[in-house]
């Protein structure tokens, strides 16, 4: 699944209520026109991936407020098991370009950054791969 993101901007900087969430993949022939949806045209039951985004990106503080976020499925999490193997599980990465409250300065954030940023929740993940699929 390289090659595929969702973009989310956030209008107001703080208020998660309001966002566009822009799908963008490649198919065969190259990238495809990306398909946009408002806060109003989301399924509601993609509504626990996006409260999985909104959730990691609380966790920023008051200091900065994301503006936009770049989410990237992929296969980069390990788990170590009982018996010391790795396993590699889905995964969505956020990327976050955030405001500063007072200064107004902009900065990324990644996972290296922000940990919380690595969203493992099934229904996370479920909500990415619908998307992929459903613009291939």
């Amino acid at each position: 699944m390289n090659n595929s993101e969702i973009q989310i901007q956030f209008p107001r900087p703080g208020e998660w209520g309001e966002f566009t969430l822009t799908a963008i993949y490649q198919d065969k022939g190259g990238y495809r026109p990306p398909a946009r949806y408002t806060q109003d045209e989301i399924p509601t039951d993609h509504a626990p991936a996006m409260q999985a985004v909104v959730a990691s990106l609380v966790g920023m503080g008051e200091d900065w407020q994301a503006v936009q976020v770049w989410a990237r499925l992929g296969k980069d999490v390990l788990t170590l098991a009982e018996d010391g193997a790795y396993t590699m599980i889905d995964a969505v990465s956020l990327t976050v370009e955030a405001v500063h409250a007072e200064t107004k300065g902009r900065r990324i954030f990644t996972v290296s950054d922000y940990p919380a940023f690595i969203l493992t929740d099934p229904a996370a993940v479920e909500f990415f791969q619908a998307l992929h699929y459903l613009y291939q």
